[in-house]
Order: C-alpha cells, then structure tokens, then sequence
C-alpha cells in the first residue's frame, strides 16, 4: 500500500466528501489487484495508476450526478501569493476558486488538477488523459482564461488589503 497516501490525496481533491474519497480510494486498490497483470510496461507505473484515479473520480461523479469541489487551498495559493488579508476574505476567495473550477468543463477541470495539485507535467497529464502534449497546453490555457476573467474582481478586492 505504497501508493495509498498518493491514491487518497489525489481522490480528496476531486472531492471534499470523505465518504466519496473513501469510495474512489477502496475501488482503486480493487481494480489495481484485479487488473495488476494488465500493465504492460509501455508507460509509467505512476501513469497507469494516475489514469485509473483519475478514471474512478469521473465515474463516481457520474454515480452521484453532481460535481463536489476538488480544489483545496493549495490552488487559491498559487493564484493569490501571499496575500494578508484577513482569515474570513481568504476562505471566501478560497470558496470563490474553488466555485469557478468546479464550473469548468470536466476536460479543463483534470488537467488543471494534474497539473496544479499533482504537479505533473504536460507530457505526464497527455499520457494519462489520452491526448497530445498540444491539447492539454491548449486547454490549459483555455482553464487560465476562464480563471482569469471569472476571478479578476478578486485580485483587486484582495490587493485592497494589502
């Protein structure tokens, strides 16, 4: 159970629900036992095992027919830098973040986890989402547009606290 830590990590950041983490993490491990004989050596281990985490997230989410927030403080970091501002306006730009990613369309959303939460490369997440090094840049920067239009009101109310 080398992995478990891994596994868990990447499954609580598609969803905040701990029983839905729980889930995705016990079915995980299952397909990993039962399919282990299928792993061809053509890709990286980790690769194989990020594309069935990253599978199991999608079809629970289509189990339960609703998106739970994935994005945890750790994005809203990497878009505020820094900032001083007050307990309460951080965890409600966190919220605001986290609401706009949730929104975004399912083949921007993973990449954006991969990339910002993982800290995987590009080449990592095309080998684990099924498309070229080129689509993922391209919906990457398409997640960046979105971000930065639908949070640019934040950056200038957060920096009044400054």
């Amino acid at each position: 159970l080398a992995y478990k830590d891994r596994v868990h990590s990447l499954a609580l950041h598609y969803s905040n629900d701990e029983n839905m983490v729980s889930d995705i993490t016990q079915t995980v491990f299952l397909k990993l036992f039962v399919n282990i004989k299928e792993f061809r050596f053509e890709s990286d281990f980790n690769t194989w095992l990020y594309r069935i985490i990253v599978n199991e997230c999608i079809q629970q989410q289509r189990k339960q027919n609703r998106f739970l927030p994935f994005i945890l403080e750790k994005m809203s970091k990497l878009i505020y830098k820094d900032l001083h501002e007050t307990k309460l306006m951080r965890k409600e730009a966190t919220n605001e973040v986290q609401a706009v990613i949730a929104g975004l369309d399912v083949k921007l959303r993973i990449p954006v986890m991969l990339k910002y939460i993982e800290g995987l490369s590009y080449e990592e997440i095309a080998e684990i989402v099924g498309c070229s090094k080129g689509t993922i840049s391209s919906r990457l920067n398409r997640a960046h547009r979105v971000l930065a239009h639908k949070l640019a009101h934040l950056e200038i109310i957060l920096g009044e606290l400054q």
